[in-house]
C-alpha cells in the first residue's frame, strides 16, 4: 500500500454487517474530556480487562465557590477494579495526571508513563503521602505490555512537554489508537514525533482512532516551538531591566528556551514558585533542562544584582490567586517587588475561565510600573495542540475504520468530526460521544452501547466531595440573592409565637433602608404561623417549610428575587 498523502481520501468502509450476539464487544468510553477542556480519562474494555488512559483534573469556573479541582467520577472503575490492568499516561500535564492521587486512594493499579511524566507523578504522590503504596513504571517508545486479551504500546508525539506519547491498545478486532495531545512540529525542541510508526499503524489497519480536538477550529498547522525560542531571545535583548517570565511550570521546553536566552544575554536565573522549583529539579535530573554552573541564584539575593543581569521564572501565568506572579503583582511577595524598568512576559494562553484573573494581574503589574508583554501582542507562545492541518495529517496517516473525536468542548468535537469526513471517514463511522457513553466495537461493526455511571467529583481542601453539586447551587443562590435569617421563639404546648419572627438579612437588602419591607414580611409571616398553630399539631419541619415558602412568595412578588431562607426556631 502506498504512503497516504494529506489530500488522499481514506477508503470507504463497506456497510457493516450486524454483529453476532455471541461476539463480545471491545468497549470504548470516557469518564472525562468530552464536551470540556480538562479532566481527561478514557478506557478500553474487553472481556475481563480494562486499560485506562490518563486521569486528569480540571479547574472550577467562577460559579464554583469553594471547589479547588474537579475530577472524573470513577464509580464504574471501582466496581470493576479487578479488571483494570493499568493506568497509561500520555504526558505530564495536570489535565491528564492531576486526578491520580484521588484515584489511587480508591483503586490500586500500576501506573505507566514516560520518564518525565512518572517524575511529575512521583512528586505529586509524595505530597499526598501515597508514594509508598504506588506502583510506578517507566516506559519507553519501544516497550510493549501484553495481557491475556489486550496489549499496549506507544508512539512518540510532539507536545509542549517532553515525553508525550500516543497509546495503542491492541485488541482481538484490531488496534485502537489514542493520540494524546499532539501537533506535528518539524523543528521541535525535543525529539520529533515518530511519523514512521504512525504511518505503519495506518498501513496495518486501525479499528478506531481517538484524537485530540482542542484546535480543530484553527486553520493551518500549529507554529513550531522554535519560533517561540527566537521571540523570547528578542524580548530579552530589548528589555532594559529585569525580566519576569511567567509560564506553566510543566512547559519544560519553554523553560529551557528561557535558560538559553538568559545565557545569551548574560543574565542570572532565579526560580520562584514551588511547582516551578520542582519541575526544574526533575527536568535537570532527566537532562531536559540544562543550566550552567553558577547561573542560578536564590530569589532572596535578586536585589544584589543589577536589574539587567536578572531573569525571574515564576508561576502565575493564569492569574492564580496564590501563585508567585500574582503575589508579586499585588506587592505581597517577600523577596521580589516590581521595579519601574521591569518587563513581565506572559508565555501562555488563558485557560477558559481564567481570563479575568489574568487581566487583573496584568493591570496590577502595569500599575506598579512594569511593561507587560503577553501572547495577543507578541509571538511568545504557541499551542501544543495541532490545528486543522495537523489533525487532517493524523487522520490521513492513521486511516481509522471508526473515529471518535476527544479532548475538547462540543464545538471542537463537531469540527473534528467534519474534518474526518472531509478526509474520507464515512459519516456513519464517526461517533460523537458524551461522558459516560460507550461505543461497542466488533470485528465487522460498531454501535453505541449502554451508558455507565459518570459525572463530576469535587475536591475541596484535598477531600472528595461527590455530592457537592447541591452545595454549589446553594452557594450560587447566596451569591446572587443573599440570605434571610428568620429568628423566632415558639411555645411548644400552646403552639403560639412567643417572640418574633425577626428577619435578619445578609447580601439581600440593606436593612436600614428596607425596614418597612421587612416589617411587613414579619407581620405577614406571624399571621400565617399563628393561624397554622391553631389548625394542626406543632411540627417544626412543617413550620420551617411554611416560613420558607411564605417569605419566598412575598419577596418574589415585591422584589423579583428569591433569597436563601434560613428559619431558626427556638422551642420553650
Amino acid at each position: 500500500m502506498s504512503k497516504p498523502l494529506l489530500n488522499e481520501k481514506i477508503q470507504s468502509t463497506p456497510p457493516a454487517r450486524k454483529p453476532k450476539p455471541s461476539s463480545p464487544p471491545v468497549r470504548v468510553f470516557a469518564l472525562g474530556g468530552l464536551g470540556e477542556i480538562g479532566k481527561n480519562m478514557y478506557a478500553v474494555e474487553f472481556r475481563n480487562e480494562i486499560i485506562i488512559i490518563d486521569a486528569g483534573l480540571k479547574f472550577p469556573d467562577a460559579e464554583m465557590s469553594g471547589v479547588d479541582y474537579i475530577i472524573p467520577d470513577i464509580r464504574y472503575l471501582i466496581e470493576n477494579k479487578n479488571k483494570i490492568k493499568g493506568l497509561f499516561l500520555t504526558h505530564g500535564h495536570e489535565d491528564h495526571i492531576g486526578a491520580i492521587p484521588y484515584v489511587l486512594r480508591q483503586i490500586q493499579m500500576p501506573i505507566y508513563g514516560g520518564p518525565l511524566t512518572i517524575g511529575l507523578v512521583r512528586t505529586k504522590l509524595e505530597e499526598h503521602r501515597l508514594l509508598d503504596q504506588s506502583d510506578l513504571r517507566v516506559f519507553h517508545e519501544t516497550d510493549k505490555f501484553s495481557f491475556k486479551h489486550l496489549a499496549v504500546h506507544f508512539f512518540r508525539t510532539t507536545h509542549s512537554i517532553p515525553d508525550a506519547y500516543g497509546v495503542v491498545v491492541e485488541t482481538p478486532y484490531g488496534p485502537i489508537v489514542h493520540t494524546g495531545d499532539f501537533k506535528f512540529d518539524f523543528t521541535p525542541e525535543d525529539k520529533p514525533a515518530d511519523i514512521h510508526k504512525i504511518m505503519s499503524l495506518g498501513k496495518r489497519g486501525v479499528l478506531a482512532l481517538l484524537a485530540d480536538s482542542t484546535n480543530s477550529e484553527r486553520e493551518g498547522f500549529t507554529p513550531s516551538e522554535r519560533t517561540v525560542g527566537q521571540s523570547i531571545l528578542k524580548q530579552f535583548q530589548e528589555s532594559p531591566g529585569r525580566v519576569l517570565f511567567a509560564t506553566f511550570a510543566s512547559n519544560v521546553h519553554r523553560l529551557q528556551q528561557v535558560v538559553e536566552a538568559a545565557i545569551q544575554t548574560n543574565r542570572k536565573l532565579a526560580i520562584v514558585g514551588r511547582s516551578m522549583e520542582k519541575v526544574f529539579t526533575i527536568g535537570q535530573e532527566l537532562g531536559y533542562i540544562r543550566i550552567p554552573d553558577g547561573m542560578m541564584i536564590d530569589a532572596k539575593s535578586v536585589n544584589r544584582y543589577r536589574d539587567h543581569q536578572v531573569v525571574v521564572i515564576c508561576t502565575g501565568s493564569q492569574g492564580e490567586p496564590n501563585a508567585a506572579l500574582t503575589r508579586i503583582a499585588s506587592g505581597a511577595h517577600r523577596s521580589i517587588q516590581i521595579h519601574p524598568d521591569d518587563t513581565v512576559i506572559f508565555s501562555s494562553s488563558p485557560i477558559p475561565g481564567n481570563t479575568q484573573n489574568v487581566n487583573r494581574s496584568i493591570d496590577l503589574l502595569m500599575r506598579a510600573g512594569a511593561e507587560v508583554r503577553y501572547g495577543s501582542i507578541l509571538d511568545i507562545h504557541t499551542s501544543g495542540h495541532g490545528c486543522r492541518e495537523d489533525l487532517k495529517l493524523m487522520l490521513s496517516s492513521i486511516r481509522p475504520k471508526y473515529f471518535v473525536p476527544i479532548h475538547g468542548e462540543y464545538r471542537m468535537l463537531l469540527n473534528h468530526r467534519k474534518l474526518a469526513m472531509d478526509v474520507g471517514v464515512p459519516e456513519n463511522n464517526v461517533y460523537l460521544l458524551n461522558i459516560g457513553n460507550t461505543l461497542s466495537l466488533f470485528r465487522n461493526g460498531a454501535r453505541k452501547g449502554r451508558n455507565i455511571p459518570s459525572g463530576d467529583v469535587y475536591i475541596n481542601n484535598g477531600e472528595l466531595r461527590t455530592h457537592e453539586k447541591e452545595l454549589l447551587e446553594e452557594r450560587v443562590q447566596l451569591a446572587h440573592d443573599g440570605v434571610v435569617i428568620v429568628a423566632m421563639t415558639l411555645n411548644r404546648e400552646t403552639r403560639k409565637l412567643m417572640a418574633g419572627p425577626e428577619l435578619i438579612t445578609r447580601g439581600f437588602v440593606y436593612m436600614q433602608d428596607s425596614k418597612p419591607l421587612l416589617r411587613r414580611a414579619e407581620a405577614m409571616l406571624r399571621k400565617h404561623l399563628n393561624k397554622a398553630g391553631e389548625q394542626r399539631d406543632y411540627d417544626q419541619t412543617a413550620w420551617e417549610q411554611m416560613t420558607t415558602s411564605t417569605l419566598n412568595r412575598y419577596f418574589k412578588r415585591e422584589l423579583g428575587r428569591s433569597p436563601f431562607i434560613m428559619p431558626s426556631i427556638m422551642e420553650v
